[in-house]
């Protein structure tokens, strides 16, 4: 069943895109979209063969080693607050994308030029296609000194791009759709295949861009607001058409890389005590619910989901920011950039699924997190492509940070560890923190309320004042039922025991002091 449908905009949506077109000689996303519808009504091309094969052979260094010449970046010789340079293809970077300026005349194309980049020790006897392009770009701008223009954004690789906030680097990714991610058909991936880049003006603080994605099901037109600073912000608006129906559609879709943490406590053979890109989910629900996960590297793949009637925000949060818990000075990965996805107007019933892929190596982004919306009912409307093909329309912001500071006022769960007190008993730690927690003393009252899924026993819990931290720590143990009880319901395999835990100041009040910490327990 196809998962694409209409929503409807609201005019005060198309008076501000059509004042930005007018000032870009009628250039924006409407003309992107009608690409896009365009592009949608023809068979797809599959570009590959387009990068010439002896690029393609590049080892890593080799691809490293052509470097972009900086005094040859966009707008830099124009004393502009933006510059813009550009990725040589090769190795597995081998789709082009056509990168365009846009000003008060119209969309320019930017050719390439082997002038533009320094191949270092590279020799090619190989002529150069005449028709080479890009394989994508950075967007440099100054956020750490006035004086020198920062690294703050990167669109490289099929629909992936990256950003950066002040005093961060890089880290996990965000792409501009997911398609069939972890199903047994194989996993579809979109790729953007050309750019629009509008000239900013001097005082700009910010930067927009188009997009034009396409794949064998879907073609969309993407509209980037990009702000940089203490945190950058991307202001994303899409248009999606479809070729063909698709088993699950991913919005907003973020990646990122998880190979041990507190919850594993460490690694037999790595000093490190943890490495990972992300160690929680967050996800808020407009009916005020908020949900924190913890990521895991589990020996098989996992696949979990919270369904959302109506979604206010998700993201994959780096929540612990302490060196000495990584004692990576190469990594940094306390440096590494949360992301939270902030949903603009109603995005309908859904859910947020989570996948985690086992991995044995940290340069595996083995974390994918997105937002599945429900497919219509068979009555609003046919499933034929030829009949209705109405765009999928979406917005969302993007808060590239260190931790969201305004996000929410409750206590979190500040670490999660576990212990295995028998082979089917599992023993729980949490140090809630944050919120209201602090100034509550020993004896006010806080109680605890913990759920544990089928297959799960909850024996016992205690819930005390932290006098180290100032916060609360929440102990208890899980029992797994015994096999043969289990096989009853479950003859197939065992699946995980979904658990939570929130704290509250008594049993009887509504409002809870932390968010929900929610587990899944494998057996």
């Amino acid at each position: 069943m196809c998962l694409l449908f209409a929503l409807c905009l609201s005019p005060g949506e198309n008076a501000p895109r059509a004042m930005a077109a007018q000032s870009t000689g009628g250039f924006g996303l409407r003309a992107v979209a009608e690409r896009a519808r365009e592009l949608a009504s023809r068979p797809y091309e599959n570009p590959e063969g387009e990068v010439p094969e002896f690029l393609l052979k590049l080892s890593y260094d080799q691809w490293r080693d052509i470097r972009f010449r900086k005094e040859n970046a966009l707008w830099r010789d124009r004393g502009l607050p933006f510059e813009v340079q550009f990725f040589h293809p090769g190795m597995f970077y081998n789709r082009l994308v056509r990168i365009n300026v846009v000003n008060a005349e119209g969309p320019s194309p930017v050719p390439y030029s082997r002038d533009f980049f320094d191949y270092g020790d590279n020799e090619f006897k190989e002529p150069f296609p005449e028709d080479l392009s890009f394989a994508g770009f950075r967007i440099h701008f100054p956020i750490n000194r006035p004086d020198y223009k920062d690294e703050v954004a990167v669109f490289l690789g099929a629909s992936y791009f990256r950003g950066v906030a002040e005093g961060l680097q890089y880290g996990l990714s965000a792409r501009g759709l997911a398609i069939d991610t972890a199903l047994s058909s194989g996993e579809e991936f979109p790729c953007f295949r050309e750019f629009w880049l509008l000239e900013p003006a001097s005082g700009d603080t910010s930067l927009t861009l188009y997009a034009l994605l396409d794949s064998p099901s879907i073609t969309g037109a993407y509209k980037f607001i990009v702000t940089p600073g203490e945190e950058t912000i991307m202001d994303v608006d899409a248009r999606l058409f479809r070729r063909a129906n698709v088993a699950k559609l991913g919005i907003a879709p973020l990646t990122s890389m998880f190979l041990f943490g507190e919850t594993e406590n460490g690694r037999p053979g790595d000093y490190r005590p943890e490495v990972h890109d992300s160690d929680v989910l967050l996800l808020h629900t407009n009916e005020g619910e908020w949900l924190w996960r913890p990521l895991g590297n589990n020996k098989r793949l996992g696949i979990s989901s919270w369904k959302a009637g109506n979604l206010a925000g998700f993201g994959l949060l780096q929540q612990d920011r302490l060196f000495d818990h990584y004692q990576d000075l190469e990594a940094r990965y306390e440096l590494r950039p949360s992301l939270w996805v902030e949903a603009k107007g109603k995005w309908g019933p859904g859910r947020v699924e989570l996948i985690e892929i086992p991995s044995e190596e940290e340069i595996n982004d083995n974390m994918v997190a997105f937002w599945v919306p429900e497919p219509p009912a068979p009555e609003q409307g046919t499933t034929d492509v030829e009949e209705e093909n109405d765009p999928l329309a979406f917005s969302y912001r993007l808060r590239w940070c260190a931790l969201p500071k305004d996000l929410l006022s409750l206590g979190v769960p500040a670490s999660t560890r576990t212990a295995k007190s028998a082979p089917d008993i599992t023993k729980f730690v949490l140090d809630f923190e944050g919120g209201e927690l602090e100034n509550l003393s020993a004896d006010a009252g806080l109680s605890s309320i913990i759920t544990v899924g089928e297959g799960g026993q909850l024996l016992e819990k205690q819930l005390h004042k932290n006098d180290v931290t100032g916060g609360w720590r929440l102990v208890f143990q899980v029992r797994t039922v015994p096999e043969g009880k289990f096989k009853a319901v479950f003859p197939a395999h065992r699946p995980p025991i979904r658990l939570s835990a929130l704290l509250k100041k008594g049993e009887n009040l509504p409002d809870p002091l932390t968010v929900t910490w929610t587990y899944d327990l494998l057996q």
